[in-house]
This record gives structure tokens, sequence and C-alpha cells, in this order.
């Protein structure tokens, strides 16, 4: 409670519950919080990187690598950790991959800046620092990146496999690289000015369980994991017209309750006679536009199979939306809400043929303008095709983004200890206490190289005195092999990260850092902790201020 006196008497200006925790102590207590977010996920950076295993509060089980999967699965519970968390989010959307890079350099920066701060440096003066470092930071990285033509098809892939090294679809990177490559390069479009324009919503993954891995493939247009409704329908329609449609055939309820009186089996006849009757006027409207493959995203009633089955009509009910829209990608056609009004206009054509082993549709279309491709993944159990494609949807991500951007860089931490050696060069221009933060920022960047050693089992300090002497020598390529342990050239070895996800990292990392910095106040109402559904998740190890309860059983 906080008071203050007015006139020889305490005004009360906060509630009993209230807490608050005041300039060096909040400091503190918020740089605690981020680093124990970052630190949870260090572990998992690199080819030699660890998995968690986290389990929900439902019992669910997820074994990951991928930093946001991980940060997102956790039971975070303070309010300081949850804004890192967002970092990983951020980098995720916007990049696709790098999430625990960012997170990563986050949280060490935040720890240099702990040292800066116990110097008596404001925290305003280190924020101004590393506003200019990653200014800079992001300025090297465009003079240090690497053309991408996007014919080349082994750089592209270069990518993709690095993305993929150390997660799940790692034993089969080669294989699905080219995948990836040529999913892509169906989906690529020129733009006006020559750039690069990847369609990523033609672009679908289906995961099916029971095989290898070595056994995904690409198919173009769709996969939709459905059974015809019935058993006499056709399963295969060569010269499909296909209709998408959203709404149920089913016999229509009336808005009202409504109750029916029936004095005689002559009156009840009646009644099924006419909901037979609007069943059978449906399924005549469908016919009437000429199709005989109908997709529909809502029910199909047990009468009405028996007419589009007596009709030849192809029917499948209860699609997925996703499976809606990509379909409408694929086809080049129209979703109809609205059965009386559809025509053949709205009708999509191509082929539908099935797979009775892995029970799939696959649909494609014979219009020119329509464009859709499907990866299908394979994986012997749930958790195994899970990751795969967790990992696949990050190698695509980054491979898009290396084609749209144009720009990669050499990986294996050569860039971050490129980038410390050129801002420690950079800071001796810089006046002021603001000299020492462009510094901690250089520290912070070789942290990336350190915890690539340290999960490959390689002496840290060692590492990074043999990547600065080679940076210093000249070859700004120079990173970590943490299969061999010797610093060599990671282009030249296919260890290829796109451009675009450096920088995001790089601004991510150090807006978040600055947002904590500037933070010299908490003040809560209650618990400081976010679930207030939790009587228990108050004090959880933060200082006491709101805990990561699930955080102990995730790692």
């Amino acid at each position: 409670m906080s008071q203050r006196r007015m006139q020889g008497q305490p005004m009360i200006i906060m509630g009993d519950d209230a807490q608050r925790v005041k300039d060096k102590d909040a400091q503190e207590h918020n740089i605690s919080a981020a680093r124990a977010v970052a630190d949870s996920v260090r572990s998992t950076l690199g080819p030699k990187g660890m998995d968690k295993m986290l389990v929900s509060s439902m019992g669910d089980v997820t074994v990951t690598n991928d930093g946001v999967t991980i940060l997102q699965e956790m039971d975070i519970d303070n309010p300081t950790a949850e804004m890192i968390v967002e970092v990983a989010e951020t980098q995720e959307d916007e990049a696709g991959d790098g999430t625990t890079t960012a997170v990563a350099i986050a949280g060490e920066l935040l720890k240099n800046a702990e040292d800066l701060l116990e110097r008596d440096i404001h925290p305003t003066a280190i924020i101004k620092g590393y506003n200019v470092a990653a200014e800079r930071a992001r300025e090297e990285v465009d003079d240090i990146a690497i053309a991408v033509d996007p014919d080349d098809e082994d750089l592209v892939r270069s990518v993709a496999e690095t993305s993929m090294t150390g997660k799940g679809a790692e034993l089969d990177k080669e294989l699905l690289s080219g995948i990836i490559y040529e999913a892509l390069e169906q989906v690529s479009v020129e733009a006006d000015d020559g750039s690069t324009v990847v369609d990523m919503e033609s672009l679908n993954i289906e995961t099916q369980t029971g095989s290898s891995v070595s056994e995904s493939e690409l198919l173009v247009g769709a996969a939709i994991d459905k059974d015809p409704v019935h058993d006499d329908m056709p399963s295969e329609v060569e010269d499909a017209k296909i209709l998408l449609l959203n709404e149920a055939i089913e016999v229509e309820e009336a808005e009202a309750d409504t109750q029916v009186s029936i004095d005689s089996p002559d009156q009840l006849q009646k009644f099924l006679d006419k909901e037979e009757e609007q069943l059978r006027e449906k399924v005549d409207q469908i016919k009437e536009t000429g199709a005989n493959v109908v997709f529909c995203q809502k029910g199909i009633d047990d009468m009405a199979q028996h007419f589009l089955a007596k009709e030849g009509i192809l029917a499948v009910r209860r699609a997925k939306k996703s499976d809606m829209e990509f379909l409408k990608n694929v086809l080049n056609a129209a979703i109809v809400t609205d059965l009386d009004a559809a025509t053949a206009a709205d009708l999509g054509e191509g082929s539908v043929t099935r797979d009775d082993d892995d029970e799939l549709f696959y649909v494609e279309s014979d219009s020119e303008e329509a464009l859709g491709v499907t990866l299908l993944l394979r994986g012997s159990t749930d958790h195994v095709v899970d990751e795969v494609e967790r990992g696949i949807t990050d190698a695509l991500d980054v491979a898009a983004q290396a084609l749209t951007d144009g720009r990669v860089l050499p990986g294996g931490g050569a860039i971050e200890v490129e980038l410390a050696d050129r801002l420690r060069s950079f800071a001796d221009s810089v006046e002021g206490r603001e000299q020492l933060a462009v510094e901690a920022f250089a520290d912070s960047l070789e942290l990336v190289p350190r915890v690539l050693a340290e999960n490959a089992g390689l002496d840290s300090i060692d590492t990074l005195v043999d990547l600065r002497a080679a940076h210093e020598a000249g070859d700004q390529r120079a990173g970590l092999n943490v299969f061999t342990g010797d610093v060599e050239d990671t282009f030249e070895s296919g260890v290829v990260e796109p451009a675009h996800a450096k920088e995001q990292a790089l601004n991510s990392a150090s807006e978040a850092a600055n947002l904590v910095l500037k933070i010299d106040d908490i003040i809560s109402a209650g618990d400081l902790s976010t679930d207030k559904g939790d009587d228990e998740g108050g004090a959880g190890g933060m200082g006491g201020m709101g805990g990561m309860g699930g955080m102990g059983g995730a790692m």
C-alpha cells in the first residue's frame, strides 16, 4: 500500500493488494525474468542443439527444439518474460526462423546491460548505445550479404538445409530441400519490377503417419484427407467439374421451435416425403450446375448422400475451411455459400483421384491460371511428423525469404563474429558512455558462436579466439563447423542463412532489451502474475513476482 501525507493525514493512493517495485529492484527483476526465458532455449541452438519435452496441463506431449514452439507451450506467468516470448513470435511471423537466436541475443543484451548498470551507467545511455549499434549492425549485414539468383538451386537448397539441420527433418534434408525448392518454384512469380514473389498461400502441407520421412513427396494440386460420403459413389473422376460448397445439403430447420401434430400414418408419410423432396431439389440444383464432384464444408444428409450417389456425383462432407480455401486457389473456383445462386461459372475443372492406401483425394486443376501444390509429409509417428512439419515450415519460410529478399549470409556464427569485430571498430567513433553500450552490443552478438560451440561439446573460449583471429585476418565468412570443430568458410560449406532473418533478429532483440531497460517502476493492482486463474501462480521464482510455473517441467 502506498500513501502520501497531506495536512498531517495519510492519503491512500493504492489498494492493500497492490505491489510496487522501484528503481534498481525493478530493473533486476525484469532482467532476471527476461534472462530466464532466454536461458531456457539456449541449449536448442544449432545443429547439435538438444530437444525439449513439453507436457501440457492436458497431458499432451510435444518434443521439439523449435524456439517459438517451446516458448509458446511453456506456462510462462510473468509480464516481462512474456515480452521476450513476443520477440520469438515476431521473429517467427516476420522471418520464419531464427527465433532461438533472437531470444538468446535479447537475453545477452540484458545481461551485459546489467553489468553497465552496476557501473552507474544510466539506462538511457545504454538504450541510446544499443540503438546506435543495432542500426550500424543492420547496415553492416547489408554490406556483407551475398546476392541470390532465384535460379541458383544449390544456394536456395543450402538455405533450406541449414534451417533443417538439428531438427527432426535433418536426416532427410537433401531430399526435403529438393522438394522445398521445387515447391517454391511452382508458386513463385516474377513481379513487374523483376523481383521474385512467392505466393505461400498456394502451398499447403499435409501429414501422414505410418511411413518413413523419406517417402514424403510434392503433389501438384491438393491432397484432401477425406472419404466419399457414400460407398456407391465413384472414387475417381477424370473430367471433374468441382463444386466448392459452404452450405449444408440437409433439410432446412425452422428458425423457431416448431411442433407438428400428426393424426395418421399418411400425414407422417407426407411429412417425410416433403423432407425428401427438399433434399432431392438440392441435389437437382447441384446436377444442373454440371458438377460431378462436391466438396462440402458442412454436413450432407443421409438421404442426400443416396441421391448424389444415384446421380454418380462424388461428394465429401465436413471439409476443413483451410482445405476449402486452398482448393479455391488450386481450381481457380468460387466457394458457393448459396446453392440457389450456384452456376456452372462457379465450378472448377480438373481431375480427382483416390489413394486408398493413404485415404487421400488428389485434386489437380486444368486451369492455367490456377496455382497450388501440396507437400505431403510422412513420418513414423505423430510426434515425428509434427516435428518434421515444424522444420519444413521454417525451411520453407527462410528459403522463400532468400528468394524474395535476394540476400544471404554465411552461417555457423560467422556473421555474428564479423559484426562484433566491425562494431568494436565503430565504437571508437562513438562519444560518451554510449561507446560502452556499443561494445556491450558487440559482445552480446558473440553469444551465438559461443553457444554453438557449447552445444557441440567444444570449448567455447578457444572457438571464439580462433574465430576472432580468422576475422581479424580478413576472412569475413569464417564460421564454426560444429561437426569437426574447425573454423572454415561456412558459405562454401553450404551453411547459409537469409539476411532478412538476421536483420529481424537484431531488430527484435535490441528493441525488446531496450523496452525492458526503460522500465524503472512496476506497479500492479495485485499479484504480478499474468495468470489470475491460478491461485498458486504468484510466487514462482522470479523474485517472488509471478513465476514461470511450467518452465521447470519443460526443461
